[in-house]
């Protein structure tokens, strides 16, 4: 076994010798509510969002986007588990705004080894057999922050299996301070409808 795998368990040995009454945690978040994020190993969300473990349910992709997955994850999150609110956070300095559909589908089809970035542009290492699947696949990539936060919530706001009175907040994350910022924009398009939360009262 390598060196991460014997980490990862030696880590999890500590973890379950203190786990104690977590091991009584309810299956539905206590704090009602789900974040949707980025995978980039800069973000915690427990630390930004000041949550323990059963507080809320944290969705992860590349970028944060409001993919079919994650509307899977997020449509389960409130029918089934009760979340009553969301939040969708992307990050400064993603790696999703580092490529484009194109250089991801030449990187792939050139092969399957790492790329690497200088900063200015992905470079393959061209060993091995690549693949055209990547053709088919949309990478969701972004250019404009803002825009993709604002997009990703105007998707679940109009979605037909997401509640109208769930209110859904778009922000993005500073990944040099460690503060949320409030991204306007967004965050007028996932508010509930008037109408909606008169049902709900």
């Amino acid at each position: 076994m390598n060196q991460i795998f014997n980490e990862v368990l030696n880590a999890n040995q500590h973890c379950a010798e203190s786990f104690g009454a977590k091991a009584k945690l309810a299956m539905t978040p206590a704090r009602h509510f789900a974040i949707l994020t980025c995978m980039d190993a800069r973000l915690d969300p427990a630390k930004f969002a000041g949550l323990a473990e059963g507080d809320a349910h944290v969705i992860r992709n590349a970028g944060g986007r409001a993919t079919d997955d994650a509307i899977r994850s997020l449509v389960i999150s409130y029918k089934l588990l009760g979340t009553r609110e969301w939040f969708v956070i992307h990050h400064t300095k993603c790696g999703m705004e580092t490529f484009s559909d194109k250089i991801m589908r030449r990187l792939l089809a050139t092969s399957l080894q790492t790329a690497t970035y200088d900063g200015y542009q992905w470079q393959d290492p061209g060993n091995g057999a690549g693949s055209t699947e990547g053709e088919y696949i949309d990478w969701l990539t972004i250019f404009d922050q803002k825009e993709s936060v604002m997009a990703d919530v105007r998707r679940l706001r109009n979605h037909p299996l997401v509640p109208a009175e769930i209110p859904i907040y778009g922000m993005i994350y500073d990944v040099q301070s460690g503060k949320l910022l409030e991204v306007p924009e967004a965050i007028s398009i996932g508010v509930p409808t008037q109408q909606a939360w008169s049902r709900a009262a």
